[in-house]
């Protein structure tokens, strides 16, 4: 999947973008709900810290649920951009209405929480769950890509949607396929979010540091969280 995701990002990158795709050394290996979500975000910054060190000017982070994506933009100087996020306010621009589809029913919870976040909820139709595991988008026998189109069928049809978001990074080579097919806007997080985060870099335009994304303040961390003290 990470290497889906870079290759994505990589389609619609600029002449002279670099496109590093990682993923985390440790923590789970799918993002399916809270509990996953919060063992996820150390590995994650770790990941933000030595791209930051490398000279990466931007960073995407890779999970619909926008993982970790505060935190993260409280230790990148440059701009860090979730692909939930990304994928919403491109969809704004282009309908004036949209529905998500995502992979499981307990990642709605999260993502109503983020419309509200994000200013979406009105624009925000409905959030669907193709009931699909994570990992089933990248197994080609899997009925996963035909379960999507169901939901985004019945988005159009019961939601009344003038375009659809891709709820996972896993969907992301499914965007182009699915626009041409259904006649709208098919948007996938992680060509949105590439494409955002070259604009600020271009604009010269760099992670606010004052209040909520201050660098963290130096303290003592214990335990097995000692390496992460700021």
């Amino acid at each position: 999947m990470t290497d889906k995701a870079g290759a994505a990002a990589r389609m619609v990158a600029a002449s002279g973008t670099e496109i590093i795709a990682v993923n985390p050394e440790y923590g789970p290996i799918s993002i399916e709900g809270y509990y996953d979500e919060v063992f996820s975000i150390p590995g994650l910054l770790e990941e933000v810290r030595k791209g930051e060190s490398s000279g990466c000017q931007g960073t995407v982070i890779a999970c619909f649920d926008d993982t970790g994506l505060d935190a993260a933009r409280c230790i990148a100087s440059g701009p860090v951009v979730g692909i939930c996020e990304a994928a919403m306010q491109i969809a704004s621009l282009l309908a004036k209405s949209f529905s998500i589809v995502t992979t499981l029913r307990r990642s709605i919870p999260a993502l109503e929480e983020l419309t509200v976040k994000y200013g979406m909820s009105l624009k925000c139709q409905r959030i669907r769950a193709a009931d699909v595991p994570v990992l089933e988008l990248e197994n080609p026998d899997s009925e996963a890509s035909k379960l999507i189109r169901v939901e985004i069928q019945e988005a159009l049809d019961d939601d009344r949607s003038e375009a659809i978001v891709l709820g996972c990074a896993g969907m992301a080579d499914l965007a182009a396929e699915l626009s041409k097919e259904f006649g709208v806007p098919v948007i996938d997080g992680v060509s949105a979010a590439v494409k955002l985060v070259e604009s600020l870099v271009a604009l010269r335009l760099q992670t606010s540091k004052i209040n909520g994304y201050a660098f963290p303040r130096s303290k003592p961390y214990i335990g097995l969280f000692q390496t992460f003290q700021p």
